[in-house]
């Protein structure tokens, strides 16, 4: 039976980021080999055919000129790096973007790719992610856009959006598995030594590495003691109490040292623990809310749903089915 190849596009740009195109490109290119099928067409464009500079001082000979491109096409991607901001503002690209995606049957970004597809208004009113680095910027330039820093991938109807550089990998082993199915899709994964694959609500980042310890003494004693003793009071007024200073003087210093409020550090750290007693123990969902300070099941629910955009349950369901994938 012949399969007629998905054709895919990836639009560069100067300045786009390797990592981008080759997670997607080399995935997709070991889709192929090891399917023993010509199952995606991709190539890399960019205006007039230009070649692209990417990271590294390096140069990436395009495959095409973007405004020859000719519908129809099964996936448009516009990929991420420090030159989205410059290509956002071009406007024969964005142009050629917008062209594109109405003959394209899915959308998709990579990292800080989102931008450029904001500009040329294809996410408005739908739930995106970003770099986490720069989804307050885009959330700022676009308020139609829904920006959830906090996803590895974030699939909305036919638009699909994932986080920074390597999140590439993840998001494109998502599509493979939507096109032809997970059993393809855990062949490649185990092809590319990597998850099948990290569920695309799993964080970005933790509250535990993405920034230093707080500078200021107290804040800094004040967060060790949150996340050391996550079953405690950690309400705003016993921490306060505790710091020996006033309410708003705490609030204050978390919003500017750690950009968020005591509650809502609180809940995320919570919120942060609970998947990994999810991840890692076998314990009933009434421990581990009881463990990481929650006042029942339905409130650990809550919290987990608005930071990872998934159940506490489902969370720990999609982690069983991929190390089962991955054995």
């Amino acid at each position: 039976m012949t399969t007629t190849a998905r054709r895919m596009v990836i639009i560069g740009y100067d300045q786009a980021e390797l990592l981008d195109i080759a997670c997607v490109t080399d995935t997709l290119e070991a889709t192929n080999r090891l399917a023993g099928a010509a199952l995606y067409e991709v190539s890399v464009v960019s205006l007039r055919g230009l070649p692209v500079r990417v990271s590294g001082g390096l140069s990436m000979v395009s495959q095409g000129a973007l405004e020859r491109v000719r519908g129809p096409l099964d996936t448009m991607l516009v990929s991420g790096g420090h030159g989205h901001t410059r290509a956002a503002e071009d406007l024969e690209l964005i142009a050629q973007v917008r062209r594109l995606a109405a003959r394209s049957r899915r959308v998709a970004s990579v990292c800080t790719g989102a931008t450029v597809l904001a500009a040329a208004g294809l996410l408005d009113g739908r739930r995106v992610t970003t770099h986490w680095a720069y989804a307050d910027e885009l959330a700022h330039r676009h308020p139609a856009v829904t920006v959830d820093p906090h996803p590895l991938y974030v699939v909305d109807g036919d638009v699909c959006t994932s986080a920074g550089v390597t999140s590439a990998l993840d998001l494109t082993l998502a599509l493979v598995e939507a096109d032809h199915g997970p059993d393809l899709a855990r062949v490649v994964a185990r092809w590319l030594v990597t998850y099948m694959q990290r569920p695309g609500d799993q964080a970005q980042l933790s509250v535990y590495v993405k920034d230093p310890p707080p500078e200021h003494r107290v804040l800094r004693q004040i967060v060790l003691h949150i996340v050391g003793n996550l079953d405690a009071d950690l309400g705003v007024e016993a921490l306060a109490a505790r710091a020996g200073v006033s309410e708003r003087h705490l609030s204050r210093l978390f919003l500017a040292q750690l950009g968020d409020s005591p509650a809502r550090f609180v809940r995320t750290a919570r919120s942060e623990a609970a998947a990994r007693l999810l991840e890692s123990t076998a314990l009933p969902l009434t421990a581990v809310a009881r463990r990481c300070g929650f006042g029942s099941t339905e409130t650990m629910r809550q919290a987990f749903q608005a930071g990872y955009g998934t159940t506490p349950s489902a969370h720990r369901a999609a982690l069983r089915e991929a190390r089962r994938s991955r054995d």
